[in-house]
């Protein structure tokens, strides 16, 4: 049974439809991807759905009480000064004593009394295991300074907090647009397996194809104003969709041999069409629409790339550091013709520090960075470019020249280029105000390709591209000639266009691995595997670790020792009543669900007591 659903959904954009008609519903613990090119209407389906905007027409209805929980891609953070304010809801006590909690034991002195006070208040409220899961997630999307103003953060820390705020309330549906959007990727897997652990319900819009195929389990497509539903995960959905697309192209060539004898008949006798068969001349119109619209627009782009000479870019003993903290540091590399390379490691590590110092816009504080004579650079940034929103579309790709040159030595004009990557002719004169998102991101990245450069740069190329021009894109890449560095959180992009990797880890080294990513993390993976084996199997020896718990491991301890038996005695009601002879289905399912809840708490505590007692052991 639906808890939330859309009925009969119409809405208008730049005064055209951008859906009409739009019935569908999402059940309890299914975890949902919409997918659809930019500019179909996907964000605005979200907002619709979350109950930011009012669709022009028909309706969204919720299960009472429901609690929707919405990340959109710009957050809003009226009225709130710091990270803490905007966690810290004001209306949710919990959260309000973990706040007064935190605070607390951050002084070197706190009050012995409001302490015990507060630990006592935590304790009645029952969180512990919320204090626990609210530092979490906080560390794993490396937010630390509580106090930090907001105003201060960049955009990607922005969207980060706001995604911590959506895990920390814990709604009954989570509506995310595009959620992976300025994680790393270590984030991201933490992210894909935190949404499929319990019984989450969540809607989302994204373009990561890894994290879409292990979180969702299904997808729904909205494609030119209709909503197809695939029941499995993307691979699913990828299958499915070349079956419909088949038939597609199947009726599609019928109606256009059928389109061809009804023109015929049109055509015989012209003063007599007034008494030909009304209904028979409407179909004829309908068939031709049906004709018309059912044609995609693919882009298949093959450009050519300035002439490169022998000498491309050679990086000598290289070092760049910020306000003392040094991000690279010795890094020697010499570029070779068709080097395709990923440049990987967690945000604020100097990815983009390496780019730019690659590309001249900022010096190295030692070293030397010389550029081959021929070199044409390509930069595509994680910032995107400036784009007049009073400018036309076409203009916009003018301006960096008027054609491109293919690999086969014919020429694409503007338009046609526009054209190519779904711009359709309509939409070439609209002003740039006009375009969604994603579509902005299309054209920033034209205005690149433009240039026919012999060393493509690309930081964050899939930010807020839909699957479809990605698709394109990556096409495009392989059999692109050129030099290809690629920074990416896209763990797909990267594993099928990079065959060697740049690994920045936050030492200031640059490692060189030979490898795409998936190999790298199998092989980090394995390492990490022998080294615990290792340890296990040799003898004991005198621990070099932390011996002595601080004043708040000690009243965490405290705490854990009154909770697990609060759980245990919990976990036994509920067994009891599990095994109490209820027959309603739905009802035992709760319940099981709700053991196995409190057992993974459990669980996790008991991890924790145990990491605690054994330092207060050796003391």
């Amino acid at each position: 049974m639906s808890i939330l659903s859309g009925e009969q959904l119409g809405h208008v954009f730049s005064d055209a439809w951008l859906f009409k008609e739009l019935t569908f519903g999402i059940d309890k613990g299914q975890r949902v991807s919409l997918v659809g090119i930019n500019g179909s209407g996907k964000s605005t389906l979200l907002k619709i759905l979350a109950e930011k905007i009012v669709p022009k027409e028909g309706k969204v209805v919720k299960e009472r009480g429901l609690n929707i929980g919405y990340l959109e891609q710009d957050p809003d953070f009226s009225g709130q000064k710091t990270i803490a304010d905007y966690v810290y809801s004001l209306d949710n006590n919990q959260q309000q004593v973990i706040r007064q909690y935190e605070k607390l034991i951050e002084l070197e002195h706190p009050d012995p009394k409001e302490l015990e006070s507060l630990i006592d208040q935590l304790s009645e409220l029952d969180a512990w295991e919320y204090e626990h899961e609210i530092k979490t997630i906080l560390q794993r999307l490396s937010i630390f300074d509580h106090e930090q103003e907001i105003k201060s953060l960049s955009g990607g820390q922005r969207k980060r907090l706001a995604l911590a705020k959506l895990l920390i309330d814990n709604p009954d549906v989570y509506i995310i647009d595009e959620p992976t959007n300025h994680l790393d990727i270590e984030m991201i897997e933490w992210l894909e397996s935190f949404l499929t652990t319990g019984h989450k319900t969540v809607l989302m819009v994204t373009h990561d194809r890894y994290f879409l195929d292990n979180v969702c389990n299904q997808i729904i497509e909205l494609d030119k104003q209709r909503l197809f539903n695939y029941n499995g995960n993307y691979s699913y959905y990828l299958e499915k969709k070349s079956e419909r697309e088949a038939d597609d192209a199947s009726s599609l060539q019928k109606n256009r041999n059928l389109l061809k004898k009804e023109l015929e008949w049109m055509r015989r006798m012209p003063q007599a069409r007034a008494t030909k068969s009304k209904a028979r001349i409407d179909s004829f119109y309908e068939l031709e629409a049906k004709t018309k619209t059912t044609q995609n627009l693919k882009v298949e782009l093959s450009t050519s790339v300035s002439r490169q000479g022998n000498k491309i870019i050679e990086i000598k003993g290289v070092q760049k550091g910020f306000n003392d903290k040094v991000f690279i540091e010795d890094f020697s590399y010499t570029f070779k013709k068709g080097d395709k390379i990923g440049i990987a490691g967690r945000n604020g590590t100097g990815k983009s520090t390496l780019l730019n110092l690659i590309t001249g816009l900022i010096q190295p504080d030692a070293g030397t960075i010389s550029i081959g004579e021929t070199i044409v650079f390509g930069y595509y940034q994680q910032s995107g470019l400036e784009l007049n929103k009073d400018e036309r579309v076409i203009d916009v790709v003018k301006n960096v020249a008027e054609y491109i040159m293919m690999a086969d030595g014919k020429t694409l004009t503007a338009s046609q280029l526009l054209t190519h990557f779904l711009f359709p002719p309509a939409k070439q004169h609209n002003m740039v105000s006009k375009l969604s998102g994603g579509e902005k991101k299309r054209l920033q990245l034209m205005r690149v390709l433009m240039k026919n450069p012999n060393v493509l740069i690309l930081d964050e190329p899939t930010n807020d591209l839909d699957i479809d021009t990605l698709n394109i894109l990556e096409d495009f890449l392989e059999r692109y000639s050129g030099v290809l560095l690629l920074v990416s959180h896209d763990r797909y992009l990267m594993d099928r266009l990079t065959n060697q990797l740049f690994i920045l880890e936050g030492n200031s080294k640059v490692n060189i691995y030979s490898g795409n990513y998936t190999d790298y993390r199998l092989e980090k993976d394995n390492e990490v595997k022998t080294k615990e084996s290792n340890k296990n199997s040799l003898p004991a020896v005198e621990s070099s670790k932390k011996n002595k718990l601080s004043y708040k491991e000690e009243k965490e301890l405290e705490a854990i020792d009154v909770q697990v038996p609060d759980l245990e005695n919990q976990i036994q009601l509920l067994t009891d009543q599990l095994n109490s002879g209820i027959t309603d289905h739905q009802e035992l399912t709760l319940l099981a669900d709700e053991i196995q809840k409190l057992k993974s708490q459990l669980d996790l505590i008991s991890v924790r007591w145990i990491e605690l007692t054994e330092i207060q052991e050796n003391q």
